[in-house]
């Protein structure tokens, strides 16, 4: 077997011209802020539309997205961020769980979440409805994680966007929502499925500062240890991150990926996705899959993504 699965995460490409000065109270008003003085100047469209070409010239088998399309969390951006992701693919390519900008504050969610939610219902709901996943409401808090399966793999979508104070961009997962992922991989991994889990947010503390870290991360750990994954996808960093948790046959690979629009003067930075090439193993250590690592990242003198680089996981 051989698949390959794009990431692609934190987007940050909707527009808050035209915001009211009504639609800014609380924690928006320095999301804002944040947005005018920085965020509108890194994060650009072109640069997205530029990886949206080349992600679909290089046609991996599928695309997940690790959440932050949005900014501030106002519906005008949910909707912009719909037609981004209509740009992009056909809902049944595309897999996508929210992050922290994404529930940067409540939102109705119809008005939210609802707008995307074709990306995000679980392959059994779409099968007992019987019906368009256009016509569907996003998954609610008891239905996380989502599960889809494509070929050999099946993607685990858990939800970490939770609103927060002002000052913090952490996580939560929940103990309900724990307990359901942990039952999840277990009937998935009895199948011989790949399971790679999406996720906004790290398992992995070391990598964020507190005040942007997975608040309940050692539950996470605990579940990946004690009932297993293959691989962890995450986004939140804006940064290549490779970390490893421990796992019941041994250590399961943590990727995080770059923002896919920056345009930072700092290469370590700047916008990046990632191919990810899985074949069944086994490998040295027990695990059950072999990934290898492809990275394709905005080349600023062409305007376009270029290839930079590939390694083993």
């Amino acid at each position: 077997m051989a698949f390959t699965l794009a990431h692609i995460s934190d987007w940050h490409v909707t527009s808050l011209d035209g915001c009211r000065v009504r639609d800014l109270a609380n924690k928006r008003l320095l999301g804002w802020l944040s947005w005018q003085q920085r965020r509108r100047h890194r994060h650009r469209p072109d640069i997205l539309r530029a990886l949206f070409k080349d992600l679909r010239h290089e046609a991996p088998d599928h695309v997940a997205v690790t959440g932050d399309l949005t900014n501030i969390a106002l519906p005008a951006e949910f909707a912009a961020a719909a037609e981004w992701l209509a740009d992009l693919g056909p809902p049944a390519w595309i897999s996508l769980v929210p992050g922290n900008h994404d529930a940067y504050v409540s939102v109705p969610r119809a008005q939210g979440w609802d707008l995307w939610a074709e990306y995000m219902v679980s392959d059994e709901v779409l099968e007992e409805h019987g019906s368009p996943a256009s016509s569907l409401p996003a998954p609610r808090d008891d239905e996380f994680p989502t599960v889809r399966i494509r070929g050999p793999v099946a993607l685990v979508g858990v939800c970490s966007a939770v609103p927060t104070p002002i000052g913090f961009a952490s996580g939560r997962i929940g103990p309900d929502q724990m307990e359901r992922l942990a039952s999840t991989l277990a009937e998935l991994r009895a199948r011989e499925l790949c399971c790679i889990v999406l996720i906004h947010h790290s398992p992995v503390d070391e990598d964020f500062s507190p005040r942007r870290r997975l608040a309940d991360a050692d539950g996470l750990r605990r579940v990946l240890r004690d009932v297993g994954a293959d691989l962890v996808l995450h986004g939140h960093g804006h940064r290549t991150v490779m970390s490893r948790v421990t796992g019941p046959e041994g250590d399961i690979p943590v990727v995080g990926v770059r923002s896919s629009s920056h345009c930072d003067e700092l290469e370590r930075r700047r916008a990046q996705y990632h191919l990810i090439h899985v074949e069944r193993g086994p490998v040295s250590g027990g695990a059950r899959f072999r990934f290898g690592l492809e990275t394709r990242g905005y080349d600023v003198e062409t305007g376009g993504f270029i290839a930079e680089g590939a390694r083993p996981l």
